[in-house]
């Protein structure tokens, strides 16, 4: 559980007005000191995550937010916090203090969560200091809400309770080979070992493929693509399904496979299942139209020391313009904030999403298109800048 990555939790954000209850909820939720608890307003000051097993769920990301209402010399920049945290979640819980209810504050906040189609849950706290009469006339307002005494360890079981129910309902996020290979089909997975490699261990995308592939019982064959040429010599074409490369040897692989095996990519995968396949393959009908000083955005989630051989900041933006003969103006951005200002870039290329959730890619192209920018992903453009777009998708066309 420890080892499962944050990208791959469940996403349950706690949010509400400060002194409603929330880092109560959440200590009381863990069983654990996780947040500072106050009287004090405005006490939880940035986000606070914990992650744990919420069985019989599964691995979760709880996070505590900063209050709705701060109104500190900082409270608006938390506040912006908070609903970048809310835009990347799965579940609200929405915390009210039941002592001061504010209908109208309520409303207001709730249109954020209709606004990114994020389903959530009313928790209302300090039960034990409310009238019958309260409660009622409570109730009558929010009609999908649990009342909770923080205090009470079976008042806090029969919440947890509720919210698995709640949780366990929705969609649960596609595996990576879900509808494109079967039991006991054979991958090879090529990964280069150059500058970029970090020393010692593999790099999140390739283990999360080499997890799913054993969750399938998929077979796999995992080398470098100096190793590929006798992998292939050695093997015909019924004993390997899929070959699997990183994006930036793309073209060094497809040669040495010579059309033996379908070949696709790390992020071509991840963007089948992280968001709409069709809109990202259908953004590289904009790189014939670009121009000369088009601006192209190209966002990276995990942020790494880069190199000379940097994927995103070098080779892409050398192979864009290489293809075109044109030069751009090129932005790059990391870590796990989307610009607010999309409508002036021509492009935006993402990387492959292994550390965001399907909803949350999916939230960023559905930004892109409402600002009329195209939006593809890295595997993707340099599977078309290597000239095997199409048999890179043709090879993980569901079966």
């Amino acid at each position: 559980m420890q080892t499962t990555p944050n990208s791959n939790r469940f996403k349950i954000t706690i949010i509400g007005s400060t002194n409603a209850g929330k880092s109560s909820l959440l200590n009381a939720i863990t069983e654990q000191e996780v947040s500072i608890v106050s009287n004090i307003k405005g006490t939880t000051t940035d986000c606070v995550k914990k992650a744990m097993e919420f069985l019989p769920f599964g691995p979760v990301l709880f996070v505590d937010t900063a209050g709705f209402n701060d109104d500190s010399q900082l409270g608006s920049l938390r506040i912006e916090k908070t609903i970048k945290e809310i835009k990347s979640s799965d579940f609200i819980v929405y915390v009210i203090n039941g002592n001061d209810f504010n209908l109208d504050l309520y409303k207001k906040n709730a249109l954020i969560l209709k606004k990114y189609s994020i389903p959530h849950i009313n928790v209302v706290t300090r039960e034990e200091q409310l009238k019958d009469s309260k409660k009622i006339k409570i109730k009558q307002l929010l009609k999908n809400c649990i009342f909770i005494n923080t205090k009470n360890r079976n008042s806090v079981l029969d919440f947890k309770k509720l919210l698995l129910q709640k949780i366990s309902i929705l969609e649960e996020e596609p595996g990576l080979l879900d509808g494109i290979l079967n039991y006991e089909d054979t991958i090879v997975m090529v990964i280069p070992l150059d500058s970029e490699a970090p020393k010692g261990r593999l790099i999140l995308p390739q283990v999360q493929l080499l997890r799913a592939a054993l969750d399938k019982g998929v077979k796999s064959i995992v080398c470098r693509e100096t190793e590929l040429k006798e992998i292939v010599k050695k093997n015909a074409a019924k004993d390997i399904s899929l070959v699997i490369t990183d994006s930036q040897i793309f073209k060094k692989v497809d040669q040495i496979i010579d059309d033996k095996f379908p070949l696709t990519s790390f992020s071509i995968l991840f963007a089948k299942q992280k968001g709409d396949f069709k809109k990202l393959v259908s953004g590289i009908e904009k790189i014939n139209n670009l121009k000369n000083g088009s601006k192209i955005l190209i966002l990276e989630n995990c942020t790494h020391n880069t190199s000379h051989e940097d994927i995103g900041r070098v080779k892409i933006p050398k192979l864009l313009e290489k293809k075109t003969g044109k030069n751009f103006n090129f932005t790059f951005l990391t870590g796990k904030d989307f610009p607010e200002d999309l409508g002036k870039y021509d492009l935006v290329i993402h990387c492959g999403a292994c550390m965001i959730t399907k909803k949350n890619m999916g939230m960023r192209i559905d930004e892109c298109i409402e600002k009329g920018v195209k939006i593809t992903n890295y595997g993707v453009v340099l599977a078309y800048l290597s000239g095997i777009l199409e048999k890179s998708i043709n090879s993980i066309k569901n079966k």
